[in-house]
């Protein structure tokens, strides 16, 4: 199956899953009954997989787990709504996509498979960072909200923390990729990557 078939198939699969998810009322019958179709709709995605062969399988699987999981998470965030359970939709989002990009890696080999790897781990890192700064954000405005004027500024302080630790992990994990693109090259250029990477990414 060609990749544009495997595109169409997930997006069919997202469609599904998220029908799935949106549970009108969240009783407990509700709620079992739209498990019970995204685990239905995860059966029938993977399903639709076996036809496939080698790495086009293992792709084709990966995006109907991932959707499954993302459904999951998000069937439990309508019923029981809150930072945490946004914060677990968002995660589960960035394993999925991280799963089936790492997947994807494998078509490759040498320096481009490396860096193809590395290159997922920085969207990973970066996704679930902007996840745990909305988190910590969402409650500190939640609390905030709660409390006297202190409080207020203390969030304020917290929320600017989390944002800059998300940016140090997402550079870091941008240095991490600039380091490993260095790999295909050797002597002089190599040190010259090296160094040029330092540079940018304020590393000694």
């Amino acid at each position: 199956m060609t990749s544009m078939k495997i595109t169409a198939l997930a997006a069919a699969l997202g469609l599904a899953f998220s029908a799935a998810a949106i549970a009108d009322g969240m009783s407990k019958s509700a709620y079992k009954a739209a498990k019970g179709n995204i685990e239905t709709e995860y059966k029938a995605a993977k399903a639709g997989c076996d036809p496939l062969l080698a790495n086009a399988k293992d792709i084709c699987k990966a995006e109907a787990r991932g959707k499954e999981k993302v459904a999951m998470a998000e069937l439990a965030a309508t019923n029981k709504p809150g930072p945490k359970a946004r914060y677990e939709v968002q995660v589960a989002r960035a394993q999925a996509e991280y799963s089936v990009a790492k997947e994807k890696c494998d078509d490759l080999a040498g320096n481009a498979k490396d860096v193809c790897v590395k290159e997922a781990d920085s969207a990973h890192t970066a996704a679930r960072a902007d996840a745990k700064a909305q988190k910590k954000s969402a409650e500190a405005n939640r609390e905030a909200g709660e409390k006297t004027q202190k409080a207020r500024n203390e969030a304020t302080e917290e929320k600017s923390e989390a944002r800059k630790e998300a940016a140090g992990d997402k550079r870091d994990a941008e240095y991490a990729v600039a380091i490993e693109k260095c790999d295909a090259l050797a002597g002089d250029p190599k040190r010259a990557c090296v160094n040029d990477a330092k540079a940018h990414y304020g590393k000694s």
